[in-house]
């Protein structure tokens, strides 16, 4: 492992380990650890999928806009290695999407048309129970190393218990409960993302951007932000101006 690359290791586990003793917005978090997979593993872009107190698969974080959208084509239509993945709670690996037309007859194609033609999954996981699932997308056939599969693994395993650390040692309902709010959460993102980008005239990537760098910049939560500008409390333009976007407004 080169020095830098460790390095990038080292600090993507000490990020998560941070939250789990100052706190947190696990929407920031879920978002760092997709973009962190497709920055340290041989993958092109990371999704995650989060399941509701019913089972119900919804798309919680991405590392890019096309991924996000491929993820939640696995939802809308129930087919694809992600879901699979939450569904058996075991990692599934497909080094060439070009041989599985057969296994996922929807998914296969949209991938394939995304550009991605290898995926492997991981669980996410606390004790017996699977929180959702993680997605590793790559834009050349072959199988994932070993060692990237470990490590996203790894990653995966303590995000799954930085988003459920309150209600670790409890029931199942309370960890239900946690999961929902953060579902809520990423509703309240993606609204303000829609907000952003239709004031701005930017695309969803740019957006969430936007308000990511100002969150930061204010040492605010990304979801305050999110709910802030969707409450009209925070002003979308000044979000994209102190971003160095543009607002049509």
């Amino acid at each position: 492992m080169s020095v830098s690359r460790e390095r990038d290791v080292t600090r993507a586990f000490v990020d998560l380990a941070s939250s789990l003793v100052n706190g947190y917005d696990v929407v920031d978090l879920l978002s760092n650890l997709t973009a962190d997979c497709a920055l340290l593993l041989d993958v092109a872009s990371a999704g995650l999928l989060l399941a509701d107190g019913r089972g119900v698969l919804h798309v919680m974080a991405a590392s890019s806009e096309r991924t996000r959208q491929l993820e939640l084509f696995q939802v809308q239509r129930s087919d694809g290695p992600c879901r699979d993945c939450y569904l058996d709670g075991a990692p599934v690996s497909a080094p060439d999407l070009r041989e599985e037309i057969d296994r996922w007859p929807l998914f296969t194609p949209a991938a394939l048309e995304a550009g991605f033609v290898s995926v492997h999954a991981v669980p996410m996981r606390l004790r017996d129970t699977v929180l959702g699932a993680l997605g590793l997308f790559g834009t050349s056939a072959g199988p994932l190393d070993p060692d990237d599969l470990s490590l996203g693994q790894a990653l995966a395993d303590v995000a799954s218990v930085a988003l459920v650390q309150d209600k670790a040692t409890t029931d199942q309902r309370s960890v239900n409960e946690q999961l929902q709010t953060a579902l809520t959460s990423r509703i309240v993102l993606e609204q303000a993302k829609g907000v952003l980008a239709q004031q701005g005239l930017l695309p969803m990537e740019d957006a969430f951007a936007a308000l990511r760098r100002y969150a930061r910049d204010h040492n605010l939560r990304l979801t305050a932000v999110a709910e802030a500008v969707v409450a009209r409390r925070l002003s979308a333009g000044l979000v994209l101006e102190r971003s160095g976007g543009t607002s049509n407004r």
